[in-house]
């Protein structure tokens, strides 16, 4: 499992014309599965969502607080193209993501773990054309995986 982390200071999903997701301070988080992914990779990734400390404090623009401590929210888009391979031709291969039937489960568990955190969780709409609005604070993004 793969997730691209950014810090923002707003951040909201649009499908078909509807906004379906949005939040103010906090984290968006761009979510990729590939075909090994597990219960064990969903709580590795969730605890380090929660808990990084890639906030500032009032002094400081420092990594001093999680998003957990700054009550922040997390809107949660899947993004297949995380496993996107480059390295071979013009065209990327997907071969490392995860058939849709099986991302569509990690990813549908991984939202019901996260809200167990008790923070604002929104969400894009698995396998929906989106257009995904992000104001990054910083700019911080950061990229983790579970492999």
């Amino acid at each position: 499992m793969k997730a691209l982390i950014q810090r923002v200071s707003s951040g909201s999903v649009i499908v078909e014309n509807k906004t379906v997701g949005s939040i103010q301070k906090g984290l968006v988080v761009l979510l990729g599965v590939t075909h090994s992914d597990s219960e064990k990779d969903i709580d590795f990734i969730i605890n380090k969502i929660v808990n990084l400390r890639i906030f500032g404090n009032e002094e400081n623009d420092n990594f001093e607080k999680s998003v957990k401590e700054i009550d922040g929210g997390i809107l949660i888009i899947s993004q297949f193209t995380l496993y996107a391979d480059m390295k071979k031709g013009r065209r990327p291969s997907f071969v490392n993501s995860a058939k849709s039937k099986f991302a569509e489960e990690i990813y549908n568990k991984f939202i019901e773990k996260i809200k167990e955190e008790n923070l604002l969780i929104q969400t894009g709409i698995f396998g929906a054309k989106m257009q995904v609005n992000i104001i990054n604070e910083g700019p911080v993004t950061l990229i983790l995986s579970s492999d």
